[in-house]
């Protein structure tokens, strides 16, 4: 198997560089490909630290979005790249936790793996956006799951290759997850101990749940006129 790490990064200087520091020396990992999108403080000089290991990078300019830079990371797969794992740049020192997704994708224990968080130590926004999320998926495909909105995923190549394009925007995990439950592949969850910048209870951190539910809307009611025709 050749599993390749594609991490999309927007202003992450200060937490980059320990999420791959803590993946880059793991033996299943084979490259890892970083997605600078458009960020104005110093995460592509972090990235040219990285010159001749398996970290690959790109920046691009202005931001995309994640959607775009996941897409711009499958861009530069290795061909003979199988497994494909999307990881958030923020997860840091616990980004080594991400074998416990790779390994059944490997084994064949599923077709997509995702990473369950344990739940956060601090308040967020009241669990309305993952409620959205969880509720959503299960509407229109009958499939409970708990991590909907987990960015950190484990895919089949084929998986992936059934995509045309990568949703935009924070619902670009709920749009995926509904599209590879509708394809007939299966989806399982893996408890993890990875942390990640949690969003807080104030002004920014609500406006931040805002935009995740207003996104979260547009892409279900796409979906839905997707899968009725």
């Amino acid at each position: 198997m050749f599993t390749s790490v594609i991490i999309p990064a927007y202003n992450e200087a200060g937490r980059i560089k320990d999420t791959l520091d803590h993946i880059v020396d793991i033996d299943i990992i084979d490259e890892i490909l970083v997605v600078d999108d458009g960020s104005k403080d110093d995460t592509a000089k972090v990235l040219e630290d990285y010159k001749n290991s398996k970290v690959k990078y790109w920046v691009q300019n202005p931001n995309q979005g994640k959607g775009k830079a996941l897409e711009k990371g499958l861009e530069m797969l290795d061909k003979d790249s199988n497994i494909i794992v999307f990881l958030d740049a923020d997860i840091g020192k616990t980004s080594s936790e991400v074998v416990k997704i790779i390994q059944p994708v490997i084994d064949g224990k599923c077709d997509v793996a995702i990473a369950k968080f344990r739940p956060a130590k601090k308040k967020g926004g009241m669990g309305f956006v993952k409620r959205l999320a969880r509720d959503s998926v299960y509407e229109l495909t009958g499939v409970k799951l708990d991590s909907t909105l987990s960015g950190q995923r484990a895919f089949k190549r084929e998986v992936i290759e059934k995509f045309d394009s990568i949703p935009d925007g924070y619902g670009v995990e709920v749009g995926m997850t509904v599209d590879i439950l509708k394809w007939n592949y299966t989806i399982k969850e893996y408890i993890v101990d990875m942390t990640h910048n949690e969003t807080g209870r104030d002004l920014s951190g609500f406006i931040h749940r805002g935009k995740q539910y207003l996104h979260i809307k547009k892409i279900v009611k796409q979906k839905k006129l997707e899968w009725r025709r």
